[in-house]
């Protein structure tokens, strides 16, 4: 499902080149869980972002479900993305949309009607166990309840493929 190839990503900073990810390879078949364990700064981040290419690799492939995803058009990689769910370290919640909104924003272009994706959101914050703060701004959450509309909005568009970036 998922296969990387001789991953390597290089920064520049500075006038001095950073690898963040040096020559990964790894395969992730469908229903394996996977965890990437390391120090601050060993580049966790940056290689769960080249799954859906949030980050680009420097160089290697990046292979999902068979197809080579550096090839694709931006159209074409919009269409993977979406199936691909992605919780971030730092929630990244719109801070001016409330709990509903910001799970709605995931399903704009989903192709559900307005009543279809009320009834999913309500029964994904129902899952996450915070249906009572659906007109609640993330600004009134604790830093767990913010984890839980990050889950929430990444298993709105039903991914073939979640990725989790926790700090």
């Amino acid at each position: 499902m998922i296969e990387l190839k001789n991953i390597s990503v290089t920064f520049q900073q500075k006038k001095q080149e950073i690898q963040a990810v040096q020559d990964v390879s790894l395969t992730i078949d469908k229903g394996d869980i996977y965890g990437i364990v390391g120090y601050s700064g060993a580049g966790k981040s940056t290689l769960v972002r080249v799954i859906n290419l949030l980050q680009r690799p420097t160089a290697g492939t990046v292979i999902i479900n068979k197809e080579n995803i550096l090839t694709f058009s931006k159209k074409e990689l919009r269409q993977q993305r979406k199936k691909i769910g992605m919780i971030f370290q730092h929630f990244n919640l719109m801070k001016e949309r409330t709990i509903f909104s910001n799970i709605d924003f995931s399903l704009k272009y989903s192709g559900l009607s307005k009543s279809e994706r009320r009834q999913k959101i309500s029964h994904l914050l129902e899952l996450v166990g915070l249906s009572e703060k659906r007109d609640a701004y993330p600004s009134q959450l604790s830093g767990g309840q913010k984890q839980r509309v990050a889950i929430a909005r990444a298993l709105a568009n039903d991914p073939e493929i979640l990725l989790c970036d926790e700090g």
